[in-house]
């Protein structure tokens, strides 16, 4: 693969363009952004190239090779957009989110930051987002990524590796959905493991109501988030394939995209069941706390039957003369009070079910 940086790039030297030429199946040396048009007009060769942080100029000059739509040239920069595909007259655009998992130290800074601003309940969420805007034209396939981080590396490696780039374009598509899709299983793994966690704690003394409340809202808020990004990749698969189906293109890559359709299936379904599991979780949580409140107001109702003697037992001991002082009257008063009151407040909170 070839990388260079272009000599109108910012001063922090963000813009990065990747690229790699093939013919018949074979890498060939050298790249440059003025041949993706040299490409279309060769039907042995296929080229791919990978714009990162692109300048203006940039996309303006590879728009103008390949003739792209302006609507999809706008699209790719927009500052959010969500998981599509779109068939236009020259080339088809779609645009979808890899996910990458975050490892216990992004958590812990995360955090640490959140804390400092005032807000210390707050998670960090499990996964970042990297969105991938991709032109497929003919025998070119460019891609266009607003941030550094999602990491091109694993794509070429498995092109490298792979035994089928003599398929031209479809091989380089199936590739890149390939690792993306594989991204979005482990993000899916993680929020499984993590709900599996939650519903240990359900029933731990230990652990407060709204520690639990704050950390189920956490996972639900993720699991939302990536349900928005991975639902719709069986609709991109499936306008792959059926467009592959009318172009009378090569059919030893089909089977590769039903298994990545397949896959993305697998994700949807998985995804389906753990936003069950979050709703019984949370369902459980306000069960529990229902249960817990209600024993607590049992205490308190046999509380204030057990305050009415010690109230009226407590008046009858003062040292001052009153009626019935001394005398057996006071005492049969009192007993009568308390029994009567006892008696009232035991039949008003059974019907209230508070006993």
């Amino acid at each position: 693969m070839t990388e260079f940086v272009p000599a109108d790039a910012d001063a922090d030297g963000l813009e990065r363009v990747r690229g790699q030429i093939w013919r018949n199946g074979e890498a060939v040396e050298g790249f440059e952004l003025d041949r993706l048009s040299t490409c279309l007009e060769d039907d042995e060769t296929f080229a791919w190239a990978d714009l990162e942080c692109p300048s203006h100029e940039t996309l303006a000059h590879v728009a103008a090779q390949l003739d792209l739509d302006p609507f999809a040239v706008e699209d790719s920069v927009a500052a959010s957009e969500r998981v599509k595909t779109v068939s236009y007259a020259g080339h088809t655009f779609f645009m979808v989110y890899a996910v990458s998992l975050r490892d216990g130290a992004d958590e812990a800074d995360a955090g640490a930051q959140r804390e400092s601003s005032g807000a210390p309940y707050a998670r960090a969420r499990l996964f970042d987002l990297h969105r991938i805007s991709i032109f497929v034209k003919r025998n070119v396939l460019v891609t266009v990524r607003l941030t550094p981080d999602f990491q091109m590396e694993e794509v070429r490696r498995r092109w490298a590796a792979s035994d089928a780039m003599q398929y031209g374009i479809g091989a380089l598509l199936h590739g890149l959905l390939d690792v993306v899709a594989d991204g979005h299983f482990e993000a899916v793994q993680r929020l499984d493991d993590e709900i599996e966690d939650l519903e240990g704690l359900l029933f731990d003394e230990r652990v407060s109501g709204r520690e639990l409340q704050r950390r189920t809202y956490d996972l639900r808020r993720d699991l939302v988030i990536l349900r928005r990004v991975v639902f719709p990749m069986r609709e991109i698969i499936a306008a792959i394939q059926r467009r592959r189906f009318v172009n009378h293109a090569p059919p030893e890559l089909d089977p590769h995209f039903s298994d990545l359709y397949d896959h993305a299936l697998h994700a949807t379904e998985w995804i389906e069941s753990l936003r069950d599991m979050i709703t019984t979780v949370f369902e459980t949580n306000l069960t529990l706390a229902d249960a817990r409140l209600n024993t607590v107001m049992k205490l308190t109702g046999w509380a204030a039957i057990i305050a009415v003697p010690t109230l009226i037992t407590g008046f009858y001991g003062e040292n001052v003369p009153f009626p019935g002082a001394y005398e057996t009257s006071g005492f049969v008063t009192s007993v009568v009070l308390i029994v009567l009151v006892v008696v009232i407040l035991y039949i008003s909170f059974r019907r209230r079910d508070w006993l």
